[in-house]
């Protein structure tokens, strides 16, 4: 059986959690109130950060589920994601329109990946 290793946990959630050769990541968000340019960049450094810490990076991305506050932000959040991305790297994607933890954050990023 495979050990699961949790990271950076609290009483409700792990940051990270590797399983085998799977690495999830919880939702990540970041610099509340800014703009979704700069939320978004903030949320990708701690993804590239974690998946490090876990010995792998987004050339390894198998998933992105990225959360939005209003889909009018779409191609904002885009510009980032494509600039950030690998050529060829890109993995199985899904946006969606939600409200979050609270109204200062724009966007999060939810991210599985392989090792």
């Amino acid at each position: 059986m495979t050990d699961i290793i949790r990271e950076h946990t609290n009483d409700r959630m792990s940051q990270l959690v590797i399983h085998g050769d799977t690495v999830y990541l919880a939702g990540q968000v970041a610099h509340p109130g800014a703009s979704v340019t700069e939320q978004a960049k903030g949320c990708l450094e701690q993804v590239d950060a974690l998946l490090a810490e876990a010995g792998t990076d987004k050339t390894r991305i198998l998933q992105a589920i990225i959360w939005l506050d209003d889909m009018a932000d779409f191609a904002e959040m885009n510009a980032v994601w494509d600039a950030w991305i690998p050529a060829g790297a890109g993995p199985a994607r899904a946006c969606g329109e939600a409200k979050l933890a609270t109204p200062d954050y724009k966007v999060e990023f939810i991210i599985t990946a392989a090792k």
